[in-house]
């Protein structure tokens, strides 16, 4: 099997963010997304957890034409409102029916 080159798409990001950010990868082309909560410490401080709920992380393999739509859309649309961080790296993928 030979592997294929895609991007990794990770966001750090508000709970509150959760139903809006993984519709939006689905209107932005990803085929799906892994989620999970995390804890960690930026330039904010430590996040409020109690009360708001523990950050997410949502990785997803796209193209990276999609990439560039997911991370285009998250600046346009989150950077100035909400505490949330983005970043994505080439990545290779075994099994790749499943994502291209």
């Amino acid at each position: 099997m030979t592997p294929i080159r895609l991007k990794l798409v990770t966001i750090i990001a508000e709970h509150v963010l959760r139903e809006h950010l993984t519709a939006d990868l689905r209107k932005l082309g990803a085929r799906g997304y892994s989620l999970g909560e995390v804890e960690g410490e930026g330039t904010r401080g430590v996040h409020a957890q109690d009360w708001q709920g523990k950050n997410i992380r949502v990785e997803t393999l796209v193209s990276a034409e999609v990439a560039e739509r997911i991370l285009a859309h998250l600046a346009a649309s989150y950077f100035h409102d909400y505490a949330l961080v983005a970043y994505a790296h080439d990545v290779e993928v075994v099994r790749s029916g499943k994502f291209a």
